[in-house]
């Protein structure tokens, strides 16, 4: 199953949609929490919000994560270790107050298990796609970089 999430703050109907149409093109087998209790979609299950045991039990059966680019969603990823397909708001579409979430795409593009989306082609490339690595905490290049500079910032 696939999980998608838009955080609890504001709904982002351009993904869902998306989402919702691929569920038919595809055959997938969606639930999204919508953070918009008016939401209607044709090919997913739905709800606005959920509770945390709801949330839990989810996330237990998800394969992949879809969210918009907030730090929430890709840290539930790393914890479950799950991979993560994140698609940033766009501002200037009038989904977010800034541009925070591109920035936020283009720093996380590459790293292992999370994924970014720009558009429903990249959606559709992302959730046919069978090995998708998982996210996780575990040490990566930069991670280890970053303990580096700070025990010689610290300790140096």
């Amino acid at each position: 199953m696939i999980f998608v999430t838009v955080g609890t703050q504001l709904p982002f109907d351009r993904m869902v949609s998306m989402i919702d149409d691929l569920a038919a093109e595809l055959s997938l087998d969606v639930f999204a929490q919508t953070a918009d209790p008016t939401a209607t979609y044709t090919h997913i299950k739905h709800a606005p919000f959920l509770t945390p045991d709801e949330y839990d039990d989810i996330i237990s059966r998800t394969t992949v994560l879809v969210g918009h680019a907030g730090i929430g969603t890709i840290l539930t990823a790393k914890r479950v270790e799950k991979p993560v397909i994140v698609m940033p708001r766009k501002a200037s579409l009038g989904e977010h107050r800034n541009e925070h979430q591109l920035a936020t795409a283009r720093h996380l593009d590459g790293h292992e298990g999370v994924y970014v989306a720009h558009d429903k082609a990249q959606l559709a490339t992302l959730l046919q796609t069978q090995d998708l690595s998982p996210a996780s905490f575990r040490d990566t290049p930069e991670k280890t970089r970053l303990q580096s500079y700070l025990r010689n910032f610290v300790y140096g």
